[in-house]
């Protein structure tokens, strides 16, 4: 393996890894918004809200710039849908990647 993959490597696993857990805490608020909606659980718990808090401090500013980009549809925000949809594309690209950098270098 050259220098190069040896500096490249450690970046683009750490990314995925990034990636991979900014999926989970994308679909936690995904499963949690439902859950509410459906009234299968309260936030009246104060460890709740402040778990709620902390997703949307973690989500919202995304969510924010794909709602600039992408309306709504039929009165429903697709912003999260479009966000997990956006980081398994690049999760993808960047496992390929660091194969291909792996195999070649």
């Amino acid at each position: 393996m050259g220098i190069l993959g040896i500096f490249i490597l450690p970046m683009l696993d750490m990314l995925s890894i990034i990636i991979d857990l900014y999926f989970k805490v994308v679909a936690v608020d995904v499963i949690l918004y439902w859950m509410l909606h459906y009234k299968l659980m309260s936030v009246h718990n104060p460890y709740a809200e402040k778990f709620m808090e902390i997703l949307k401090m973690l989500t919202e500013p995304v969510y924010k710039q794909i709602r600039k980009k992408v309306k709504p549809l039929s009165g429903h925000d697709i912003s999260p849908y479009v966000l997990l949809f956006g980081l398994i594309l690049v999760g993808s690209f960047v496992t390929r990647l660091t194969k291909w950098i792996d195999s070649y270098m």
